[in-house]
């Protein structure tokens, strides 16, 4: 789940690359739920690049208006309701709850209100809110992968190349810091938190 074009892949995109890698049979939904027509075409070529070795698959792109998701709060709801009735997934990937963008704390909140039986790893987006926390579950990731989720999202996403944050510097920054944190062998991981897990 992700508010904004490219923020399934800056969040957890090196984790989603490991899980193809290693399960053969993976189902996935990718659903964003702001876009215009520019950032839809960037999201949905992101997402074909990212799952092309997935078989089955829904990408799912939404034209809430950035930055007005908790305005269009029912209608967003109404989408969860709607995804909950398709799917019943493994994992899902979401916001993390303490981000202080609005439309990333609204789709954690209506993840965690929807798919309450289900594991919910929420990812990251480095930002200027300065809002970045201490994940409690980590994924590690070799070198290659981190190359490649990089470049897939500098490629993609050729309408945020002039903001000064959307660098490789960014993306590869993060990835160390969590790869620290975690003592990678890689040196790299994405950070996630897990609020609940049960056998």
């Amino acid at each position: 789940m992700g508010a904004h074009c490219d923020d399934i892949e800056i969040g957890c995109g090196g984790t989603i690359l490991k899980l193809i890698e290693k399960y053969q049979n993976i189902i996935l939904y990718w659903v964003v739920f702001s876009s215009n027509e520019q950032r839809e075409k960037e999201a949905r070529d992101s997402a074909n690049t990212f799952l092309k070795e997935v078989q089955t698959k829904k990408v799912l792109v939404k034209n809430f208006r950035d930055g007005f998701l908790p305005f269009h709060g029912l209608d967003v709801k109404e989408c969860f309701e709607q995804l909950k009735k398709e799917f019943s997934p493994d994992i899902i990937f979401t916001h993390y709850r303490d981000d202080r963008h609005q439309d990333h704390r609204l789709i954690s909140e209506l993840t965690w209100n929807t798919f309450r039986n289900h594991l919910i790893l929420e990812y990251e987006i480095p930002k200027y809110d300065g809002d970045l926390g201490i994940p409690n579950f980590f994924v590690h990731l070799d070198e290659a992968l981190c190359c490649r989720k990089i470049q897939y999202i500098q490629d993609a996403f050729i309408s945020q190349k002039n903001k000064q944050w959307f660098t490789e510097e960014t993306f590869r920054s993060i990835l160390r810091i969590r790869g620290i944190e975690s003592n990678s062998p890689s040196q790299y991981a994405e950070g996630f938190y897990c609020r609940k897990i049960f056998f």
